[in-house]
């Protein structure tokens, strides 16, 4: 039996990735747990295995003692002398409890903490590994579902992927095999979840990496992205290298590249744009597909007013005003798009209104002037007529 038991912590170790010392200290624990039950608390029980042959060894040890006051943890010096001639107060005793003493009732508790110290290593195992993989792009198959969440196998455990991190209209069936990103790992009092992603912007950035050599290299790098799951995400993508395009390398040959991302997720929309630090610039390539005739900015309000030729004015705004508000999440800047006839006429009526202005401006200056040469006329009557006295 003891090498049976040895036997399965070998194997419990290769298949669940669990430390054999952690698993041998589990069974330690939980034949104590047992003793402790069918003997009392109050006994100092310690149990140990052997690792190799598997031999189990359980003693209950008691304090060597004048006068005994504690019968369970206490011996007398004449009861200890009677075992060992050599023993001296204050040393310890130890007496051999034999397995079958243990009990049927004794032998279930050990079982129960045994599964659930095996249990508990098997989650720190998970979380070990799974807690450093975060951001990173994971493949599995679906399993099954429960309440609208998947359960995809990762091999060494089981993972989420929930409801609010599928991707709309998206489904799935057992025996799938699914891309995701790996967004977490949650530890709770019952197990540990591995909790995968297909809605999270990175989730795109590492198809990109997968195939696009030149972002796995770091030669393109993605500066900027936002999204829309299922319906549409934006780009922005730099070169370190002068003689690497960037949308080019992401887009690749004759497609190919961006191809094989929109398939992935089920025909969502890539606007690849070329990053830049000119504003006008970042703003109008955000909008794409739509073409921009001019862009205006107010720096201090971080807002933009651009003007799109009327034919182009829906595609810039986009459907609900997608493309106009994934434009906006892209750049960091706030964006109003107007035709070029609605321009055409506020233009017209700005001109009108500066015209009116400065009409009303001259009206009032010569208003001003007619006032200051009538004073000037009527100060110089008098003046005359002072004159005029004085001479008579």
């Amino acid at each position: 039996m003891n090498r049976d038991l040895i036997g399965v912590i070998d194997q419990l170790g290769r298949e669940k990735g669990i430390d054999k010392a952690r698993v041998l200290n589990a069974v330690e624990t939980a034949l104590q747990t047992a003793a402790k039950k069918r003997f009392g608390q109050g006994e100092n029980i310690h149990v140990e295995i052997d690792p190799k042959s598997g031999e189990i060894s359980v003693v209950s040890l008691k304090t060597i003692v004048d006068t005994v006051t504690n019968p369970k943890a206490e011996i007398s010096i004449a009861e200890a002398r009677k075992v060992d001639s050599e023993a001296e107060v204050g040393d310890e005793i130890g007496s051999v409890i034999e397995m079958d003493e243990l009990g049927r009732i004794a032998a279930q508790t050990a079982k129960q903490v045994i599964c659930q110290k095996v249990r508990e290593a098997e989650w720190e195992a998970v979380q070990k590994e799974y807690n450093g993989r975060q951001g990173d792009l994971i493949t599995g198959i679906i399993v099954g579902q429960e309440r609208r969440n998947y359960l995809v196998d990762l091999g060494k455990t089981e993972a989420v992927l929930p409801a609010s991190e599928q991707i709309p209209r998206e489904s799935y069936r057992r025996g799938d095999r699914l891309k995701a990103l790996l967004l977490g790992v949650k530890r709770s009092p019952k197990d540990v979840q591995v909790i995968l992603s297909r809605t999270h912007p990175q989730f795109v950035a590492k198809l990109f990496e997968v195939e696009v050599p030149e972002v796995s290299e770091k030669i393109v790098e993605i500066k900027a992205i936002v999204r829309e799951p299922g319906d549409r995400t934006k780009l922005a993508v730099a070169s370190r290298d002068k003689a690497v395009d960037p949308v080019g390398a992401c887009v690749g040959i004759k497609g190919s590249r961006v191809q094989a991302v929109v398939r992935e997720l089920r025909g969502e929309k890539i606007d690849i744009i070329p990053w830049t630090t000119e504003a006008r610039v970042f703003i109008a390539e955000a909008l794409n597909p739509a073409s921009i005739e001019k862009v205006g900015i107010d720096e201090e309000k971080k807002s933009a007013l651009v003007v799109v030729a009327d034919l182009q004015l829906s595609l810039a705004i986009g459907k609900n005003g997608q493309n106009v508000r994934l434009a906006s999440k892209l750049t960091g800047w706030k964006i109003d798009i107007i035709s070029a006839t609605e321009y055409e006429k506020e233009k017209v009526q700005r001109d009108k209104d500066i015209k009116a202005a400065l009409a009303e401006e001259t009206l009032q200056v010569e208003l001003a002037q007619q006032e200051a040469d009538a004073a000037q006329s009527s100060a110089q009557s008098a003046s005359g007529s002072e004159a005029v006295g004085q001479a008579g």
